[in-house]
C-alpha cells in the first residue's frame, strides 16, 4: 500500500491543517487541492471537481440555516429556557446526570424526534449557564451530543438508522451479496456497545475533573425573566417544530419542514414582518458556518473519488493480506478510517466501500454477516472526529456559541479518541467472530 496515494497524503494534510487551528474551510480547499495535485490533475480541474461536488450536501447546508433561524426564534421567546430550567431541577447539583441527560436527547434526535444537530442550537446555548455552575468540562457533553448523533443510527434500525442500515443492505445486494434488514440489525448493535463504552469512559474517567469557564452574557440566547412560564407564543414555537417534523416526514425535504415552520410562525405573527430579516441573520451566524463546511467537505469527497485515488488505495490491500483475515479486517476498518475523516459523512462513504469490501470480503473467505459488519464499521469510523462532519461540527456549534471551546481539541480530538479506538477493536473482533 503505497504511502503516496493522493487520499493518504490529502488527508493527512487536512488533519495536520486542523490540529494547528487553521480554519476548517481553508484546511478542506488545501487539502483538495494537494489531492488534486498528488493525483495528477491542475489546480484548475481539481478547483472545478470540488465545486462541482458541493451541490451533495446542499441540502443539508440549507436546511440548517432554516433550522438556525427556528433556533433563534425559540431562544428568543424564552422557550429553550424553560427546557433548560426543567432540565436544570431535574440534575439539580449532579453533573454526570445533567451529561446523561444531553446524551439521551441527542439519540431522540436520530430515532425518535429525526431532526439531527437541529436541536442543537436551540437546546445547548440555554444551558451554558448550568454547565458553566456545576463546573462541566464541556469536551464530556461534546462527547455525550456525538455519542447521540451516531450511536443510535449505527445499531437502531428507525429513523436515520433504518436510512443508514438500508444504504449498507442495498449496496451489498448491489455487490452481489444477499442479505436482509435482520441480518443487518443482528450485528450492527455491536458497534453501539463499542460507543457505549467510550461514551462512558469519557464522562466518569477522561473529563470527570470540573473545568472552569467565563460566564459571558450571550445576549441572543439570554431571558432575564426567572419565572417565565408557557404562553400562547411558547405553544405557537413547539407547534412549529411539530410542523417541521411532519412536514419532513412526509415529504422527505428538511429544508422544506423548516420553511414550513418559519411561515407558520410568521402567519401566526410571532415573528413579527420588521424581524423576519434579524431572526434570518441571525440563523446564519450561528448555523452559517457549518453550513459552508457541509458544502466544501462535500466538494472535497468529490474530489477524492474522481481522482480514483480511493479505489487504487483500497485495491492494494488485496496485495498486502495475502489469505489473512485478520490482516485484511485490520486495514479494511482503517481504510474506512481513513476515507470517512476525509469525507465525514458515513451514509456516503458506504457505497464507496462496499463496492471493493464486498468481493474482497468474499475473497478472504468472510460470512455475510463479518461483512456487514465490516461496511458499517468502516463506513462509521471517522465520523466522530472528523473536522467536516455534522456528529463533530453538531456540538461545536452550540458550546462554542460563548467562544470557550474549540471545535478540533475540545470536539474532534476527544471524539475521536473515545469512539473510533473501541469501533475498531469491537469491528475487529467481531469480523473475526462472524
Amino acid at each position: 500500500m503505497s504511502l503516496f496515494n493522493p487520499v493518504i497524503i490529502s488527508i493527512t494534510v487536512m488533519i495536520i491543517l486542523c490540529l494547528l487551528k487553521l480554519n476548517v474551510i481553508l484546511s478542506l480547499l488545501i487539502s483538495a487541492i494537494v489531492a488534486g495535485i498528488t493525483a495528477n490533475l491542475s489546480v484548475g480541474q481539481t478547483m472545478s471537481l470540488l465545486i462541482d461536488g458541493m451541490g451533495g450536501n446542499s441540502e443539508t447546508a440549507l436546511s440548517y440555516l432554516l433550522l438556525g433561524a427556528l433556533a433563534v426564534t425559540v431562544n428568543k421567546t424564552g422557550l429553550s429556557t424553560i427546557l433548560a430550567k426543567k432540565i436544570s431541577k431535574v440534575v439539580k447539583e449532579n453533573k454526570f446526570t445533567f451529561i446523561l441527560i444531553i446524551a439521551v436527547i441527542a439519540c431522540f434526535s436520530q430515532n425518535l424526534i429525526p431532526v439531527h444537530i437541529a436541536f442543537i442550537p436551540i437546546l445547548i446555548p440555554a444551558l451554558i449557564p448550568i454547565m458553566n455552575k456545576l463546573k462541566i468540562d464541556r469536551r464530556a457533553v461534546a462527547c455525550a451530543l456525538t455519542f447521540g448523533l451516531k450511536a443510535p443510527y449505527i445499531a437502531i434500525p428507525v429513523g436515520f438508522g433504518l436510512i443508514f442500515q438500508n444504504i449498507i443492505r442495498d449496496q451489498m445486494i448491489a455487490n452481489n451479496i444477499e442479505v436482509t434488514n435482520n441480518m443487518v440489525s443482528k450485528v450492527m448493535w455491536i458497534p453501539g456497545v463499542a460507543m457505549i463504552i467510550g461514551l462512558l469512559v469519557a464522562i466518569f474517567f477522561s473529563y470527570r475533573k470540573p473545568r472552569e469557564y467565563k460566564n459571558v452574557d450571550l445576549e441572543e440566547f439570554s431571558n432575564d425573566n426567572e419565572d417565565i412560564k408557557m404562553t400562547k407564543i411558547h405553544w405557537t414555537v413547539l407547534m412549529s417544530a411539530i410542523v417541521a417534523f411532519v412536514v419532513q416526514i412526509l415529504t422527505g425535504s428538511l429544508p422544506l419542514g423548516g420553511l414550513c415552520a418559519i411561515i407558520v410562525l410568521i402567519v401566526t405573527r410571532t415573528i413579527k414582518f420588521n424581524e423576519i430579516d434579524n431572526l434570518m441573520n441571525g440563523g446564519i451566524k450561528i448555523m452559517g458556518f457549518i453550513a459552508f463546511v457541509m458544502l466544501v467537505a462535500a466538494g472535497y469527497g468529490n474530489v477524492l473519488r474522481e481522482t480514483g485515488a480511493i479505489e487504487s488505495f483500497v485495491n492494494s490491500i488485496v496485495v498486502l493480506v495475502g489469505q489473512s483475515q485478520f490482516l485484511g479486517a485490520l486495514l479494511m476498518l482503517l481504510v474506512g478510517l481513513l476515507i470517512t475523516m476525509g469525507i465525514g459523512s458515513s451514509f456516503g462513504t458506504i457505497p464507496i466501500l462496499a463496492t471493493i469490501y464486498c468481493p474482497l470480503g468474499l475473497k478472504l473467505g468472510f460470512s455475510p454477516l463479518s461483512i456487514i459488519i465490516l461496511i458499517g464499521v468502516a463506513g462509521a469510523l471517522g465520523d466522530a472526529g472528523s473536522p467536516a462532519s455534522d456528529s463533530t461540527l453538531g456540538p461545536t456549534s452550540g458550546l462554542n456559541i460563548d467562544s470557550q471551546h474549540d471545535h478540533i481539541w475540545d470536539t474532534c480530538v476527544p471524539t475521536f479518541l473515545h469512539y473510533n479506538i473501541p469501533l475498531f477493536i469491537f469491528g475487529l473482533v467481531a469480523a473475526l467472530i462472524f
